[in-house]
């Protein structure tokens, strides 16, 4: 039998370390080759590992949440033959139980100082004979003596509490001070006082968003636009479309005509399309438009990316978006999918919210986001009417685009939504 040590791989893209996010095994563990072995997060993207090698788990390195280099040891098999760990050690050896080194052979004692004798031990006591009013504590109460600690006891006397008419449910029966609570709310639950506190670690993509919201708040000076768009004529379009599609055609959400009214928008305004390096100064306009589309999943907010969005119409837009979207959701969206984006569209979906102020994906320079639709009572053409209308919620890099500028592109979307056959001419 050998020892087979799996290093994390080089991913590529100048990745230089990857966090430890989730284990799929345990020391003991019997694997077979391309077992999962864990997840590691980059940058970009969660990467599963995969063992190339079937064996038997020796040692685990590292923790969840824990950075390690690529190149660094993560799990050592003990597998058929000679393996790879020929005097290789472990990139975290400290990380597993150490081999006890072979004591070395021990000086002669010196000569002991002679012992005094060991004074006589004085006659234990006899023991008190028990007390009838103090009986030996006991794991279980006597009848009609109720289990409580003192400071429980003192509370329930000082509000005039007896504590025979509680219900402990403590270990053993035991009266806990929530026994006292639930008691004093006329035994609903619901206005019991709470108590505890849970900790939780922050790791991977949670830890991931809070570092780069945090980067992103921090280096970017956010400007936020909101104005209001009637999009009746907009979902009187949708629903007519979407009552002529074809079988295997998506539904149609707002979404596709806002990627549209974007790759419309964006030429005029490139600067809005872009990444700032403000390390090097450099503004990258891009003339495709990558699309981000922020999703939320269990784990936290991600941004697959809707690439050259400029060449789909509706709905092959819509069709990569649900694609995406659901890929994204399950883990499974890969990290050229989840890198690339040059303008972000943020929307809370069926939530909605009357505005909201996004912040910048960086080193992007612009993000815009529709709000809920609701209907609304305007005067048109001298009349009362009803009318759709949504709020655009955007925020910009103020050191690239100003607050004129922000003004005019969000009034070109609205320009854009507001006459949706605008959205399919040149």
């Amino acid at each position: 039998m050998g020892r087979y040590h799996f290093r994390l791989p080089d991913i590529g893209e100048g990745v230089a370390e990857a966090e430890i996010v989730e284990w799929h095994i345990k020391v003991g563990d019997e694997i077979a080759e391309d077992d999962p072995l864990c997840d590691v997060m980059t940058d970009k993207a969660t990467v599963d590992m995969t063992t190339p090698v079937g064996g038997k788990i020796l040692a685990l390195h590292g923790k969840v949440g824990e950075m390690k280099p690529v190149g660094s040891v993560l799990v050592e098999l003990e597998v058929e033959g000679e393996g790879n760990a020929t005097g290789d050690a472990p990139a975290a050896a400290e990380e597993k139980p150490a081999p006890a080194p072979t004591p070395a052979p021990a000086p002669a004692p010196a000569p002991a100082p002679k012992a005094e004798p060991a004074p006589e031990p004085a006659p234990a006591p006899k023991p008190a004979p028990a007390s009838k009013s103090a009986p030996a504590p006991s794991s279980t109460a006597p009848a009609g003596f109720p289990l409580a600690a003192p400071a429980t006891r003192r509370r329930a006397a000082k509000l005039g509490i007896e504590l025979e008419r509680l219900k402990g449910t403590g270990r053993n029966g035991r009266i806990t001070p929530e026994d006292i609570d639930r008691y004093l709310s006329g035994g609903d639950d619901r206005y019991a006082t709470r108590y505890g506190v849970d900790e939780i670690e922050v790791v991977g993509l949670r830890r991931k968003i809070a570092q780069r919201m945090e980067d992103a708040w921090r280096r970017i000076p956010h400007i936020t636009y909101v104005e209001e768009v009637d999009v009746t004529e907009l979902e009187n379009t949708r629903s007519a479309l979407n009552a002529a599609r074809k079988d295997g055609q998506p539904k149609l959400t707002i979404l596709p005509f806002f990627v549209r009214a974007l790759v419309k928008a964006v030429p005029e305004f490139p600067h809005c399309n872009a990444h700032y390096d403000d390390e090097a100064g450099v503004l990258r306009q891009h003339a495709p438009v990558h699309c981000g589309i922020a999703t939320a999943t269990e784990k936290g907010l991600a941004v697959p990316v809707l690439k050259n969005a400029e060449s789909m119409d509706l709905w092959r837009c819509a069709e990569e978006i649900a694609r995406l979207s659901a890929a994204t959701r399950d883990g499974k969206a890969s990290r050229d999918e989840l890198s690339g984006s040059t303008i972000t569209i943020t929307s809370l979906g069926p939530i909605g919210g009357v505005t909201t102020t996004p912040i910048i994906n960086s080193p992007e320079t612009a993000i815009v986001g529709p709000n809920k639709i609701t209907e609304k009572l305007t005067r048109v053409n001298g009349e009362i009417v009803t009318r759709k209308v949504m709020n655009i919620s955007s925020s910009f890099d103020h050191r690239i685009v100003d607050g004129y500028e922000a003004a005019l592109f969000v009034q070109e979307l609205k320009r854009l939504l507001e006459t949706p056959a605008l959205l399919f001419v040149d």
